[in-house]
């Protein structure tokens, strides 16, 4: 049964590149991290020798049994982490396009953009030429840092600050390469998916922690960033660097800088994440959540912080040892209460086997743990959580 799914996979596959066929060339990327070169399933069944790059179909998916500490006492079980269905290609060696979508979130549409939350990414891209691109569509604002870039898939448990980011989002970017090892991008796009009512609720706390005003919809609810990557020493080391601010409701601004850097060495990567958040409306939620007990309001003069290390080190062929670590702050900087009261402690350890060389999968087994402090002014209660996962991650090139 199963090599007749994907036996239909792979025709409707070539069929419909047969359908779109053009000559083309050139890459795709700054959404998720580059692709290895991978056999797909219609060359492996079929042995369909593909000519272009107009169509590509991949399938990611991700699954694992747990056992889990929280507070009281261990629990297990099995989840589904991820499945999302993804199509990209280049049309010609001008335009290409991309689409993602999430097969386990909702389908509705959002009341700004019309999209879907399930929806990650619907785009189609320019190149003028080798040095300038444009790009329209829904898609991953371009902030900096490697936790943000990549691949969900293949993330265990987002940093605090990254998890709770809401960053699909219909827009325009413009690229600038005035040399091959350097890109200047710009992005505007809109700041929410829906209305503010439907991200925010509709009062606002303000800096003092008490007084209440009500939140009115902005006329221009939008994001704009400035993002350089950068490639030194033949890509050994290499930076993601960006910086925005977004219009939240009238008269509240987001503020946000983001800095990546990344040791990229043959068979070890590390990178070092920064990421700072400056809020006149908690956009997060962290806070919020805590403070507040409800998202029908949101706290006012937020401030987050994150520090975020990750390293990668292919220490036998075909495993790879993955160590990650992270510290995150939360303050709301002008109610004492709740000045500096938070702070998160984040720690998870991977092993993970690659079974087969042509094929993008890997089997692990990971360790993640998590400890939130909070200051004896808030009145919180500590948290501390423990994970033990055994599972799998498959992007499945079908064609």
């Amino acid at each position: 049964m199963l090599r007749k799914v994907m036996v239909l996979t792979a025709l409707f596959a070539f069929h419909y590149s047969l359908f779109t066929a053009v000559h083309a060339q050139g890459g795709n990327t700054r959404m998720g991290g580059e692709d290895g070169d991978y056999q797909s399933l219609s060359e492996r069944l079929l042995k369909l020798e593909k000519k272009n790059d107009v169509f590509n179909l991949y399938l990611n998916y991700a699954a694992a049994a747990h056992a889990e500490e929280a507070g009281d006492g261990w629990s297990t079980g099995f989840a589904n982490k991820q499945l999302r269905i993804e199509i990209k290609g280049n049309l010609t060696d001008k335009i290409y396009y991309r689409l993602r979508h999430c097969l386990n979130k909702s389908n509705v549409a959002q009341g700004e953009d019309n999209f879907a939350k399930a929806t990650d990414i619907a785009m189609v891209g320019y190149n003028f030429s080798d040095k300038v691109s444009l790009m329209a569509g829904k898609m991953c604002q371009i902030w900096g840092g490697y936790e943000f870039d990549q691949n969900p898939m293949y993330v265990y448990r987002y940093s605090d600050m990254v998890g709770n980011m809401d960053i699909f989002m219909a827009g325009v970017v413009l690229s600038l390469k005035p040399l091959p090892s350097q890109e200047i991008a710009f992005e505007v796009s809109d700041a929410n998916n829906g209305k503010l009512e439907d991200d925010y609720g509709q009062n606002l706390i303000l800096a003092d922690g008490e007084t209440v005003k009500p939140l009115e919809q902005a006329k221009n609810p939008l994001t704009f960033i400035a993002n350089w990557n950068g490639n030194f020493f033949g890509d050994q080391l290499q930076t993601r660097w960006a910086w925005g601010i977004q219009k939240q409701a009238k008269g509240t601004y987001s503020r946000m800088i983001t800095l990546g850097q990344r040791l990229n060495l043959p068979k070890l990567q590390w990178y070092v994440d920064y990421m700072g958040a400056f809020d006149d409306m908690d956009r997060l939620g962290i806070v919020t959540s805590e403070v507040a007990g409800t998202e029908q309001v949101r706290c006012g003069k937020v401030h987050y912080h994150s520090l975020i290390t990750n390293l990668n080190w292919q220490f036998a062929p075909q495993w790879n040892l993955m160590l990650n670590g992270t510290y995150e702050t939360a303050s709301m900087k002008n109610a004492e209460p709740f000045k500096d009261y938070r702070k998160s402690y984040g720690w998870i350890g991977s092993i993970e086997y690659y079974p087969d060389k042509t094929q993008d999968l890997r089997v692990f087994l990971a360790y993640l743990g998590q400890k939130v402090d909070y200051s004896k002014a808030s009145g919180l209660k500590d948290t501390n959580s423990n994970r033990i996962e055994l599972g799998f991650m498959y992007r499945i090139k079908c064609y």
